[in-house]
């Protein structure tokens, strides 16, 4: 039994690492963000459309998810980190917007076919420890988010915004190391062998299960969107220099890093809805600190905000997890597009928000309006095995 669970617990780290190396790259974006608002003269909305441009294949995720139901995994997980660092570290020698645009969305898609498959092989190795899977998964995630900064601004640092392209032979090694990693990692014994699910009727027995996880997401995606993709244009813009302005969201996802290894091993303890419950109570308090505080006393409190900005991740997934279904791939598509598309369209909303009334102003309004997610924590019951309150 040792055994077995040693065995489960080195694949799920392994399939960690590969979400470590995926989302590096993908966390270029934010520290870059106003160096690229500089050189094409950009206001914060179209800044945010950068961003939106990455998420909407996000919309195909659970037609992705059917497929993916159908075919071996494992190929999504070895090729797509690669592919997606290659095309984000070619961002600083866009010539203009549109090839800005162009990279993103197909960066998109690869991000897409990552996220889809990748907690669905987390679900079938980590057994019935499916929060602490989900919190190792997590915790890869998070890492990369607190790494991309610092190497995107070192190479900015050492080549300039247009040597960016350097970085592309890492995403090529990555991906031929990630095929040794998990050539042997396997789901196919797990794995059902036919699907005698109707795709409708999974459906529409989730259906309120996710108007309230769509609920949760509406209302702290504007929070999380200013505390991530805009944290460096909001410090810059209070007197910060570009670098303190990565390193704090560096430090902001580090910290994030923390809360999302707990959470999830919290929520196998004392029961999903509250952990959930607890997380979205705090959030809007410390955000409301953090706006309030300048200066270095921002930074403790920056990082207490990061534990419980992100702890919600994978408690969330591993609520999606616990479902006792054939289609896991077909729903986490649907987890994973309504989580995409709610925060690309806070993405807009808040950078139109801080062209109208300024950046201070709406990340006040943003942990306010992240406050409204309790209510659906409170009406939030989840369906399918292993779901209730334990």
């Amino acid at each position: 039994m040792n055994k077995r669970t040693n065995n489960s617990k080195t694949k799920t780290i392994t399939i960690s690492l590969a979400h470590l190396v995926h989302d590096v790259p993908g966390a270029f974006l934010a520290p870059i963000l106003p160096l690229l608002i500089e050189k094409f003269g950009l206001t914060v909305f179209l800044a945010g459309m950068l961003d939106t441009f990455r998420r909407i294949p996000a919309i195909a995720n659970p037609f992705l998810g059917l497929m993916a139901d159908r075919v071996c995994i494992r190929w999504f997980i070895i090729l797509m980190p690669g592919t997606t660092a290659i095309l984000m570290s070619l961002l600083g020698v866009a010539p203009g917007y549109a090839f800005l645009a162009v990279l993103l969305l197909l960066s998109g898609i690869s991000s897409a076919l990552f996220h889809v498959t990748a907690p669905v092989m987390v679900r079938y190795v980590s057994k019935d420890r499916i929060g602490m899977g989900m919190s190792f998964y997590m915790l890869g995630g998070e890492l990369a988010r607190t790494l991309g900064p610092l190497i995107i601004l070192g190479a900015v640092s050492l080549w300039g915004l247009e040597g960016t392209y350097r970085l592309v032979p890492f995403g090529i090694v990555a991906t031929i190391l990630l095929y040794f990693m998990l050539k042997d990692v396997s789901m196919e014994r797990e794995a059902p062998e036919k699907h005698d699910e109707g795709v409708r009727r999974t459906f529409i027995g989730l259906v309120p299960f996710f108007i309230c996880v769509t609920g949760i997401f509406f209302c702290r995606a504007a929070m999380k969107s200013a505390l991530t993709l805009y944290l460096p244009t909001f410090l810059t813009s209070r007197g910060a220099s570009l670098w303190m302005a990565g390193i704090s969201l560096a430090v902001l996802q580090f910290s994030g890093a923390a809360g999302t290894f707990l959470a999830g091993i919290i929520s196998d303890r004392i029961g999903r809805k509250a952990t959930l419950l607890i997380i979205t109570a705090v959030n809007p308090f410390l955000m409301w600190l953090f706006i309030w505080l300048e200066g270095r006393f921002s930074i403790p409190v920056l990082i207490i905000t990061g534990f419980f900005l992100f702890a919600s991740g994978p408690v969330l997934l591993a609520l999606v997890h616990d479902i006792d279904s054939k289609r896991m791939s077909f729903i986490n598509g649907i987890y994973m597009t309504l989580n995409f598309t709610l925060s690309s369209i806070m993405v807009l909303l808040v950078g139109f928000s801080a062209d109208k009334i300024g950046l201070d102003l709406t990340f006040r309004i943003s942990a306010f309006l992240a406050a409204g997610s309790v209510p659906f924590v409170l009406f939030l019951k989840a369906p399918g095995k292993g779901l209730k309150d334990r």
